[in-house]
């Protein structure tokens, strides 16, 4: 009995870590379905997007305990701020670290270089808000919000994070389950209108042959930023799902994280929305089995073994189908 609400345990927690990172592989997901393109700054779209969450809260004065209505209001209120500032992180970077280069035509090289230029870049502003609030003598109008940049920022859950399931051992809390359900939900809505919208059609049209695309009258410019918009909301809500589960931030959190979240896109079939779902689903449990048997150290040890076996057996992924092969 121990052993198997140990199991279960194992599963559930598993399933919660997977589906936020199934929720932050979209975004490498789309821009590589679109572009054929990795990227990497999409980890620090992700880190953004935690510190507006942690900030608009900060800013609200929500604290823990806070009744249901009102900590819901908070929620709300930070999954909105995430999403605004991830979505607006990522139309940036589009904007300033690749659009110049795809009107260039350069090499995909140059392109994967200014990617991780653009997360180094994006990684040290968070990481020296502290000095530059000085610098324009705004640290004592700012406050808390600039100190100890360096260090964690601890994030105010305002739910009460009750059990709501205990049978022998097994629990399930209020928390895990709204991060498993929420992040599921905005997978399928996704997926959704990528696959019935006229602007999702554009989207996969792009994806599948741009040229034939533009002559067809989409615009690929357009189809571009708005692939960008999409992986930073997605990013935005999967950075508030992980301050909920998680409950802390720092200015490189996407490096890690931005890494599993790629890893699960290309264990599901990079390019394939389902297939982040589902590799994220995949790397959450093993990561969790693999702690069990081996202990925390080998986590991540098991994560990454579990993709070279994969991609030995199926290089394309579990799922393997291009987003621009989807069908409605």
């Amino acid at each position: 009995m121990v052993l198997l609400s140990t199991f279960l345990n194992l599963t559930f927690t598993g399933l919660v870590v997977g589906a936020i990172y199934g929720l932050f592989a979209l975004g490498y997901t789309l821009v590589y379905g679109v572009l054929r393109l990795i990227n990497f700054a999409h980890s620090e779209v992700f880190m953004w997007g935690s510190f507006a969450a942690v900030w608009m809260t900060t800013f609200l004065g929500a604290r823990a305990g806070a009744g249901v209505p009102a900590a819901v209001g908070y929620l709300l209120a930070a999954l909105l701020a995430a999403m605004l500032v991830s979505g607006a992180i990522a139309l940036l970077v589009e904007r300033v670290a690749y659009r110049r280069l795809r009107e260039k035509k350069s090499p995909p090289l140059v392109a994967l270089i200014s990617a991780i230029g653009a997360s180094f870049m994006l990684s040290e502003i968070m990481g020296l808000r502290d000095e530059i609030a000085r610098w324009l003598n705004l640290d004592g109008v700012l406050g808390d919000y600039v100190r100890s940049a360096r260090e964690n920022t601890q994030f105010t859950n305002p739910l009460p994070n009750t059990t709501l399931v205990e049978v022998a051992g097994f629990q399930v809390r209020s928390t895990q389950l709204i991060v498993l359900v929420a992040a599921l939900a905005m997978m399928v809505a996704l997926d959704q209108f990528v696959r019935r919208s006229r602007l999702g059609r554009g989207v996969r049209a792009v994806s599948q042959d741009a040229e034939a695309a533009a002559l067809m009258g989409v615009d690929q410019k357009r189809v571009i930023q708005l692939t960008f918009l999409l992986g930073g909301i997605m990013a935005g809500a999967a950075a508030l799902l992980y301050l909920m589960h998680i409950g802390v931030t720092r200015y490189n959190v996407g490096f890690i994280l931005g890494i599993k979240a790629f890893t699960a896109a290309v264990l599901g079939g990079i390019g394939n929305i389902r297939g982040a779902l589902l590799g994220g689903l995949v790397l959450g449990l093993a990561e969790n089995y693999g702690s069990q048997l081996f202990g925390s150290q080998w986590k991540d040890v098991v994560s990454f073994l579990l993709l070279v076996v994969v991609l030995l057996f199926r290089p394309t992924g579990l799922l393997g189908e291009s987003l621009g092969k989807a069908r409605a």
